[in-house]
């Protein structure tokens, strides 16, 4: 018996739907499929895609570039003067300590009361006036060296003078000119020193000519040891009365205006020297550091243990202050500073971060960024400042680098700029 036919308008259970109808359910599994399918490649290829690193990026440029060593040193008097006692005696107490003021010819150093007679013997009294005489000898020669610097200066002055109107017409460089400025104020104190030399050959003229008249003396008498030089008194070494012979040590004076700088550089960095090249002094107490320039490289060295028990060949360079020292802010003799020696310099050189440098087979190298991606290139380094290192070869001006490249960073890495501060 047949099934009754259904109502028009419905359809029966089996029958499918026309096409106005709804669609079919199995007609979907296709583009499910499809979907599912790109969705795993999709993944897959972010999975095995190259992560992209993080780094900083600096750049090889043109510019200036300065090659230095930064060593400890000290300030100390250029010109010091220890003063002995000229002829046996008992030595008075004296007043003065390290610090106090003294003029020349005026402030009494020391006083003495000789015996009598002390000089009369006749091999005493030919020591006395071999000394004197040699004393004579030794102004002369002192005034010589004052007439030497005081041509030397007079002519230096004139050259400043020239070098200085060429300097404001632009035809000498701002290097040339702080050459010849300073080697104006260098020669300036050269005549100074050589003033100061001829003032203690004075006063050791002055003492062989006293003690040699004191000898004729039949009674005992006070011998004054004066100042022989308008400064301070650095050591006092003998502060209390006692009796003291002929050449004792008593008190050491210097003119704490007239500083020097002593600094000990090992010997490799010391043969790279010479005298007349700039350094500056650093860390001496004020805010600004100042212009020196070195005198003498001393040509000895010495061996000092370093404070990690590491034996080290030393070599002592001296050196002049070329800036003034500001008011207010005095240095003293033997205060600590630091001086920056200037071994070589450059205005244009090409030069690359040293933080973007490697060592790998004992060649330098450094990672390129080109199209987004690390290229490892060798390089040839000839200067290095610590901070930049002039290039010979292997990169260009502008080409973008590496800088500090961690680890993870190989040949092809792709890569992507943060700022220095890791952001």
């Amino acid at each position: 018996m047949n099934p009754p036919n259904p109502p028009p308008g419905q359809s029966g259970p089996n029958r499918t739907r026309g096409n106005n109808g709804a669609r079919n359910p199995e007609r979907k599994h296709p583009y499910l499929w499809i979907a599912a399918a790109a969705l795993v490649v999709l993944l897959l290829a972010l999975a095995f895609r190259p992560n992209t690193i993080s780094v900083e990026i600096g750049s090889v440029g043109r510019g200036p570039l300065t090659v230095s060593v930064l060593e400890e040193g000290k300030t100390r008097i250029r010109n010091r003067y220890a003063v002995s006692a000229p002829l046996s005696g008992l030595l008075r107490r004296t007043p003065l300590r390290p610090g106090d003021r003294i003029e020349a010819g005026k402030t009494v150093l020391a006083t003495l009361e000789t015996q009598p007679s002390a000089f009369l013997d006749p091999r005493s009294r030919a020591q006395a006036e071999a000394a004197a005489a040699a004393a004579e000898a030794l102004v002369n020669l002192r005034q010589a060296e004052v007439e030497r610097a005081s041509a030397s200066v007079d002519l230096m002055r004139k050259e400043r003078q020239r070098a200085e109107a060429l300097h404001s017409s632009g035809t000498i460089s701002n290097q040339e000119w702080e050459r010849v400025d300073a080697e104006s104020i260098i020669r300036e104190r050269e005549l100074r020193a050589a003033e100061f030399a001829s003032q203690v050959a004075e006063f050791e003229r002055e003492q062989a000519r006293a003690a040699l008249l004191q000898g004729e003396s039949t009674e005992s008498r006070l011998f004054e040891v004066r100042s022989p030089i308008s400064g301070a008194v650095l050591n006092v070494f003998e502060e209390n009365a006692r009796p003291v012979i002929s050449g004792t040590p008593l008190m050491e004076v210097g003119d704490p205006a007239d500083l020097e700088l002593e600094v000990e550089l090992l010997s490799q960095d010391a043969v790279t020297v010479t005298p007349g090249a700039e350094l500056w002094i650093e860390r001496w107490g004020g805010e600004n550091s100042l212009r020196g320039r070195v005198s003498v490289v001393e040509p000895a060295a010495y061996t000092k243990v370093s404070a990690l028990g590491v034996e080290e060949q030393r070599v002592k360079i001296r050196a002049d202050f070329v800036d003034p020292l500001p008011a207010g802010q005095p240095l003293g003799d033997r205060f600590r500073i630091e001086a920056r020696v200037i071994i070589w310099h450059s205005e244009d050189v090409l030069r690359i971060p040293t933080g973007a440098l490697f060592r790998r087979g004992g060649e330098w190298m450094t990672y390129r960024v080109i199209n987004g991606k690390a290229t490892l290139t060798q390089v040839t380094i000839a200067h290095n400042s610590g901070t930049h290192a002039e290039v010979v070869s292997g990169v260009s001006s502008g080409d973008p680098v590496i800088v500090h490249p961690p680890d993870i960073v190989v040949e092809g890495s792709r890569i992507r700029s943060r700022n220095p501060d890791g952001s």
